[in-house]
């Protein structure tokens, strides 16, 4: 902990806070290794690994399916789910860049995003005093009662 950089930074990004502390610490001079990593983590801060894929079969194309939640535009296909990881993670990338180069702003990674834990859910009247009475039935809060069925 006595290292001058943030923890968060550290546990997010080890590779830059490592690079970074080299640095502050004269390890390592600002070199071109040095230099460019931190290029490329400053040309494209949100790195295409941070966001959420899925890699599924597709019966139609006889082919497995690679997506991104981030993306729901971008799909690629391949024979393997490993060659279909690593197509959505490349199409990703050069998407950030092409963004980038244009001026427009990426959407932020899910993983990167902060929740509060918190959401407001409409429902029907009837179902929520039906889930109240359940609540009280069971000896428990609504709040825990949704939760735990949310959670199912």
């Amino acid at each position: 902990d006595d290292l001058p950089v943030p923890r968060f930074l550290r546990q997010r990004f080890p590779r830059l806070a490592l690079i970074l502390c080299s640095i502050v610490n004269g390890i390592i001079p600002v070199g071109k290794v040095a230099l460019m990593d931190l290029e490329r983590i400053r040309r494209n801060p949100q790195m295409a690994d941070h966001y959420t894929y899925r890699v599924t079969w597709s019966q139609e194309d006889q082919e497995h399916v690679a997506l991104c939640v981030e993306f729901p535009s971008l799909s690629w296909l391949a024979d393997t789910p490993h060659k279909a990881l690593a197509g959505i993670r490349r199409l990703v990338g050069e998407v950030l860049k092409d963004m980038q180069t244009s001026g427009e702003s990426a959407p932020k990674p899910l993983a990167d995003r902060v929740y509060s834990g918190r959401f407001v859910v409409r429902i029907p009247p009837e179902t929520h005093r039906d889930l109240a009475i359940t609540a009280a039935e069971e000896g428990v809060s609504l709040n825990r009662l949704v939760s735990s069925r949310l959670a199912r």
